[in-house]
């Protein structure tokens, strides 16, 4: 687990520096666009981007930032990989896995998809380059970034999460550096009283042997008043 939250904040490291570039990105997607006399339908898929840089691209600069975004979501594309070996999961973490992975799909349409505000990048663009262009391509990173934390942050919580190679612990386990839990500790502290209560009574029954002596018959009296 911890090598999937290193993973992601580099990613998201590396997507920090993209997302400041976003003005580059969109000059990059409109020369292209224009070298392919494509300017009509919105960018609507990871693949067109791909297209556009090998096929349409002939300036270092946006050749630069169109490899940055693929590069990107190839990263995002192997760690959803990694996210299903760490642990089965359950209903929510594999929606949250295959929801990424059709958004990473190279020809899923993008062209519908909004990411919402703490993120920005919407904002950024003008209401045509929003609605008809570029809206949901600059929102895919975003998402998917959400939805992988999402599912750190549940996995953490609900499920197994990896403690070394080839052990796994529960939530409601406790790693060996840990307090132990309440239910182990209380079996060991029965089990302690027990064996304190058998060694006191053991250690009662030695005192009254050591200790009781014979009652002491009174003295003889002759009979009559006293």
């Amino acid at each position: 687990m911890n090598e999937v939250v290193e993973t992601l904040r580099k990613i998201e490291q590396n997507y920090k520096l993209f997302q400041q570039q976003q003005f580059t990105f969109i000059r990059a997607l409109e020369h292209t666009r224009e070298e392919a006399h494509d300017l009509i339908r919105p960018v609507s898929s990871i693949v067109q981007v791909q297209c556009y840089k090998d096929h349409h691209c002939y300036n270092a600069t946006d050749r630069r930032i169109l490899n940055m975004f693929i590069s990107i979501c190839n990263d995002l594309r192997s760690l959803c990989q990694k996210l299903e070996t760490v642990h089965p999961g359950d209903s929510v973490t594999k929606g949250l896995l295959e929801k990424c992975k059709v958004l990473l799909n190279d020809s899923n349409d993008l062209t519908a998809i909004r990411a919402t505000y703490p993120h920005g990048v919407v904002n950024y663009l003008s209401l045509e380059e929003a609605r008809n262009r570029y809206g949901g391509v600059v929102s895919l990173i975003p998402i998917v970034i959400d939805s992988m934390n999402e599912w750190i942050t549940y996995t953490k919580r609900h499920l197994l999460y990896t403690v070394s190679p080839g052990r796994a612990m529960s939530k409601k386990e406790t790693p060996i550096s840990q307090t132990p839990s309440a239910g182990h500790f209380a079996a060991r502290t029965s089990i302690s009283n027990k064996n304190t209560v058998q060694l006191q009574e053991k250690d009662f029954q030695k005192y009254l042997a050591e200790n009781q002596r014979p009652q002491q018959k009174a003295p003889w009296r002759p009979p009559g008043k006293h």
